[in-house]
């Protein structure tokens, strides 16, 4: 299971970056459903790293750095934040959400190296 964390990791980094790099281009053009799929990809990769890891601390598991689990958390809460505090307007919303998947990347990427 510890294999299939660490393989998960890199598929919620790649997603963070695709996504952050997509909500960008999308800003300048109008959002289309392809942008809400990759960015909803992502957040879903993110939920479902974080249940992996609530599994693996069920289980037994601990990570070296205590630290590993606050940027796990924070990973959450940075790919859910657009949803409560971007403004209404399009385009700063798609900014919002590239911003807080491209933080989730450097999150994920922090939480890799901690684990």
């Amino acid at each position: 299971m510890v294999s299939v964390h660490h393989a998960v990791a890199f598929l919620v980094i790649a997603a963070c970056l695709i996504a952050s790099a997509t909500a960008l281009i999308a800003r300048r053009r109008g959002a289309g459903g392809l942008v809400a799929h990759v960015i909803a990809l992502a957040q879903t990769l993110v939920v479902a790293q974080v249940g992996i890891g609530l599994i693996l601390l069920a289980e037994h598991h601990r990570a070296k750095d205590r630290l590993h689990y606050a940027y796990g958390a924070f990973t959450l809460l940075a790919v859910f934040a657009p949803w409560y505090y971007a403004p209404a307007d399009p385009k700063k919303r798609l900014a919002w959400f590239a911003g807080a998947t491209f933080l989730a990347a450097a999150l994920g990427v922090r939480a890799f190296m901690t684990g």
